[in-house]
């Protein structure tokens, strides 16, 4: 049976991640079920490589613990955008940032990333490539891995004095995060909160949108209101047959990706954020008034996108007040979302009171983790990468100074 000190389960971000930053570190190993590592990180930032952002320090993330917030923002904070930055800069990446402070690399292809990582001495030979690890037993000094390798299957086992599991959460099971490992924890004592797909797109009452399928409304104010609570943010938003979808959507699913079960959730879109009511109704009643002629339908053109302003005027049946109100606040009721197979992220996971400051579990001495497969989340625009940079840089810290004691 093979000897590793530290095996990193998971060949996503925050694996690829953590044996670049274990530098001189002996006897590393990834374990990676996939037949290449990085997968997800291939496609983040819709395959442009949305790395970081530049307002990743003060960002909230999101836990279903207080205390697990206050823990993922301090650890971001000590390992920072400026600082993910750096490393990849380091590694031959140049990055700029765009309006949204959204960090990319100048090539703007996601798979520079993964390559800078790949191809680092820490990882290349280090890696075995579809290799699951379907069972870890804790002994004395480490841990057993029980593995199944190849195409065929075959059965291999290791012996690992560590372990970090990177495995990622339940979103995105094409890239091979399928949930299945969070087992690997439970199997030691730990619990997993309630998952949720989180930036994913919207299911709403299609009703007054039949007639919107592919209309993008190119900044517009999106607003959640649910459990008491508002949130709104400007940005694409785009009517599909199921609902909604765009870059304001994605962001603020964030926020209540927890909040769809109770169908209570109502969004309510702004197609005019920087124009008052008052001076749509007055357009409305000047065009009315002039062109008496024209069917209701049409008085909206030249204010909002024709196909929109008819949907505006039907569901206003003709009152123009009506028709203004709308205009800056149409509502839709969220009836759910696309769930996990579209998520770019997983909302819950092994919660933060499990771990130590170093992300160890107080559990099981020895056994760590990283990345997605933690209950923290974060929004969309490069913070949840910076989140798996910044667990990883923690683990790491702490084995490299377990190593240096002894």
């Amino acid at each position: 049976m093979e000897q590793i000190s530290t095996a990193i389960i998971g060949g996503g971000a925050a694996g690829l991640f953590l044996a670049t930053a274990l530098r001189g570190a002996d006897n590393i190993v990834i374990f990676e079920r996939n037949d290449r590592v990085g997968r997800k990180l291939s496609a983040t930032g819709n395959g442009q490589g949305n790395v970081t952002n530049l307002g990743a320090t003060s960002a909230e993330y999101f836990s279903s613990e207080k205390e697990g917030r206050a823990i993922a923002e301090k650890i971001v904070r000590t390992y920072s955008d400026k600082e993910l930055t750096e490393f990849f800069e380091g590694l031959g990446v140049l990055l700029s940032a765009d309006e949204r402070g959204r960090v990319y690399p100048a090539s703007r292809q996601a798979s520079a990333l993964t390559d800078a990582l790949r191809f680092t001495p820490e990882v290349t030979g280090k890696t075995l490539l579809s290799t699951r690890v379907l069972d870890i037993e804790k002994t004395d000094g480490g841990f057993i891995l029980h593995a199944e390798a190849g195409e065929e299957k075959r059965t291999v086992r290791y012996f690992a004095e560590r372990v970090v599991l990177c495995t990622g959460g339940k979103a995105a099971k094409n890239f091979g995060t399928d949930g299945t490992a969070y087992a690997l924890a439970e199997k030691f004592g730990h619990t997993v909160t309630k998952l949720y797909p989180s930036l994913v797109q919207l299911k709403t009452d299609t009703v007054h949108t039949k007639t919107l399928k592919g209309i993008r409304v190119s900044d517009g104010r999106l607003t959640a209101k649910t459990g008491g609570k508002e949130r709104a943010l400007r940005g694409d938003i785009i009517f599909t047959d199921y609902g909604v979808s765009g870059d304001a959507v994605f962001r603020l699913s964030a926020f209540i990706a927890d909040e769809l079960s109770d169908g209570k959730t109502e969004l309510s879109i702004d197609f005019l954020p920087d124009m008052d009511q008052e001076r749509i109704l007055a357009a409305l009643l000047q065009k009315r008034a002039a062109f008496p002629e024209l069917p209701d339908g049409e008085l909206l053109f030249g204010i909002v996108n024709n196909q929109i302003g008819r949907a505006v005027m039907k569901r206003a049946e003709g009152n123009l007040t009506r028709a203004a109100e709308l205009v800056k606040a149409f509502p839709l009721k969220v009836t759910g979302s696309l769930g996990f197979d579209y998520a770019q992220v997983t909302k819950g996971g092994i919660p933060l009171s499990e771990t130590d400051e170093n992300l160890q579990s107080r559990l099981v001495k020895g056994l760590y983790f990283a990345g997605e497969i933690l209950d923290v989340d974060g929004q969309c625009g490069g913070f949840n990468l910076q989140w798996a940079y910044a667990s990883a840089r923690t683990v790491a810290a702490a084995i490299a100074r377990k190593k240096g004691c002894r």
